[in-house]
């Protein structure tokens, strides 16, 4: 992770976060948990799916982001936060050139056109892992979250295809390198925002967690629920 990626996305932090809850009493702010990958999947609520999909618009996005002045949206301000090289930004936040490595891959990625701006945790994952039961302005806030590193990432549009909506129970990225961050990820996503696993899921990251990436570490703070 750069140093670059961890300023843009992390230096406002949870503020992103907690403006969508500004109507309701403030929570007291969670503290940033640091364990090993095994550790973190114990953490995981093992219960089954929901059977349900979620409507049109259960999860608005993309929001004006982070810096509502900066003329990009959530999706522009991750590219921007991400690219390894940085692009020309032009009005409405047009993005041309720059180059990005998407850490699913071997290769980098000149232009953002064959990228996607993808949720860790896919959307219709996290409203059959319980946030059916959110409120519309969590979801708004789980779906824009930039305040931590892992909710979002960019994806070729490629990966973002194959992987569709499925957990790890189901796909894994194909290159060998990034098995351990995806599901360190996902992990950390899921318990920084309270998401259940079903059993399939959790045997799957469980494999992970006790096998090649016994020595990965997860690093999550959980976002306090509204009151």
């Amino acid at each position: 992770m750069t140093p670059y990626r961890m300023r843009a996305r992390s230096a406002l932090a949870l503020l992103s976060v907690l403006a969508a809850f500004c109507t309701v009493p403030a929570a007291p702010a969670s503290a940033a948990e640091v364990l090993p990958l095994a550790d973190a999947v114990g953490r995981l609520h093992v219960v089954p799916e929901r059977g349900t999909a979620p409507g049109p618009g259960a999860f608005p996005h993309w929001n004006a982001g982070l810096v509502p002045g900066d003329g990009c949206d959530t999706r522009g301000e991750v590219l921007l936060a991400e690219a390894v090289e940085a692009p020309s930004v032009g009005a409405d936040c047009r993005l041309t050139g720059g180059t990005w490595a998407p850490y699913t891959e071997r290769a980098t990625v000149a232009g953002a056109g064959a990228l996607v701006v993808a949720h860790t945790v896919p959307l219709a994952e996290a409203w059959e892992s319980g946030a059916d039961g959110w409120s519309a302005a969590r979801r708004e806030a789980y779906a824009n979250d930039q305040g931590a590193p892992q909710p979002l990432t960019v994806l070729t549009a490629g990966t973002h295809r194959a992987r569709g909506d499925r957990d790890p129970a189901d796909w894994i990225p194909p290159e060998p390198s990034a098995h351990c961050r995806y599901v360190a990820e996902w992990v950390s996503t899921k318990l920084r925002w309270g998401l259940d696993a079903d059993t399939a899921e959790s045997e799957a990251v469980k494999v992970f967690a006790e096998g090649p990436c016994e020595d990965t570490v997860v690093h999550y703070t959980a976002v306090p629920a509204a009151r």
